[in-house]
């Protein structure tokens, strides 16, 4: 009896200091909160001979994200010609998962004030959005609440 319980330990302590090394190695990501997405306000604009309605928004809780997670990552795929592009990016979508429009430079959490995206004036907007914030160093997304997209 005595054997098979010295078996089982060893073997429940090989795991164990195996599975702590192998955690170890692995880029782990920090414990925040979703962000806490909602409207300031919209803007007419025209470019390109074309006119635009400009959706802006603001992170409520963005002082909890840690300036590390903009921080420029030369290291991590770039965005289109921006080698630098920040190591979390953050991307609309409407209701239904389709993507508006991202962000790849921010540059420091206080950078969410002002995030945006536009339609054209005469299309109609979908009645809610939500962000993903993407740290691509440790693949973890931060999903925000479906916020309006009238004042």
């Amino acid at each position: 009896m005595r054997l098979v319980v010295r078996r089982t330990s060893t073997s429940l302590l090989l795991s164990l200091v195996l599975i702590t090394i192998a955690s170890q190695s692995v880029a782990t990501a920090p414990v925040l909160p979703n962000p806490v997405l909602y409207l300031m306000g919209i803007e007419a604009f025209q470019t390109g001979g074309k006119e635009f309605i400009r959706y802006k928004y603001d992170v409520l809780n963005k002082a909890s994200y840690p300036a590390e997670l903009f921080a420029a990552s030369p290291a991590l795929p770039p965005c289109g010609k921006n080698t630098k592009s920040s190591r979390t990016w953050v991307d609309f979508f409407d209701s239904r998962g389709k993507r508006l429009y991202g962000f790849c430079a921010l540059g420091k959490s206080d950078d969410l004030t002002g995030i945006w995206f536009a339609l054209e004036s005469d299309v109609i907007p979908p009645s809610y959005v939500y962000i993903e914030m993407t740290d691509r160093q440790t693949n973890t997304k931060y999903k925000s609440n479906l916020a309006d997209t009238t004042p």
